[in-house]
């Protein structure tokens, strides 16, 4: 199995290589008053594109950073210079926070070598790299999509599941929120969980901006009663933090991980949806 994350001395050797592509997928919470775009502009890896998750996203949906039809994602990143052939390696600015969202994404959408930069830009810049600042343009290219249905839970897949136990569900928000004992960010949700679905905060998979060993993170889901043999859902608040925890899965050697995509902003806001506490 591909490891999905790269070292910041493994990318320093491939900086250069024409088909790695650096992707700064850096996203904050509305609330934290942050651009990562406007971040990206002064100051970003050499080489660097950036990829905006609320941009390319689905528009006809009122649930936030939603995936793209195929077609879509394929255009955006093509003009971004990214075919699926190349090496793609995401990072983002806190560490391991936003970037695996990305690259959930280019895998559900058939890109075939898509990694995750452990410990991000924090990393790169302790260790007195060089950086660059203003926008990236690439010549662009074709990508060629390839939609990985598996890799994407929708909603009513994820209700059949409440019944059949088909996947295990887990959840990736702090323990409060899904105990429904804090309230969620986002107005409107109703507070709990899934019912059946088990908890893994996603701060218990990296230390120090960095994501846990293998055999770390397969201690940490074995504690939490997930078997990362079986197949597996990851929820979240809104599919972000989900992807960080279907990257962690990956690296604890789960083989079937899908995300779900709407993850509680859809669930917590619709009345068709069970919710235990």
């Amino acid at each position: 199995m591909l490891n999905p994350l790269v070292s910041t001395n493994w990318l320093a050797g491939y900086l250069k290589e024409p088909d790695v592509v650096v992707v700064d997928a850096s996203w904050y919470m509305p609330a934290a008053g942050r651009s990562g775009h406007a971040e990206y502009l002064k100051s970003h890896l050499p080489g660097a594109v950036f990829f905006g998750i609320d941009e390319i996203a689905d528009k006809t949906t009122t649930l936030p950073h939603m995936l793209p039809t195929p077609e879509e994602f394929a255009h955006a990143v093509g003009a971004l210079g990214i075919a699926e052939t190349d090496t793609i390696v995401v990072y983002d600015e806190a560490g391991v926070f936003s970037a695996p969202r990305v690259w959930w994404e280019f895998s559900a959408m058939g890109a075939r070598n898509v990694r995750v930069l452990d410990g991000g830009a924090p990393k790169w810049r302790a260790e007195g790299r060089p950086t660059q600042a203003g926008e990236v343009r690439r010549p662009a290219k074709v990508f060629h999509p390839n939609f990985r249905l598996g890799l994407v839970a929708d909603f009513f897949a994820v209700l059949n599941l409440t019944r059949s136990k088909a996947r295990t569900i887990v959840d990736a928000r702090p323990a409060d929120r899904f105990k429904g004992e804090a309230p969620e960010p986002r107005p409107g949700l109703k507070s709990g969980h899934i019912p059946g679905s088990l908890n893994m905060p996603v701060g218990n998979l990296t230390v120090d901006g960095k994501m846990r060993t293998a055999n770390e993170l397969k201690a940490v889901f074995e504690q939490a009663g997930v078997d990362v043999t079986k197949p597996i859902v990851t929820s979240c608040g809104s599919g972000i933090t989900a992807s960080t925890l279907a990257l962690a899965l990956r690296i604890a050697g789960a083989g079937d991980v899908a995300v779900y995509d709407g993850s509680w902003t859809e669930w917590g806001s619709r009345d068709d949806a069970p919710v235990e506490k």
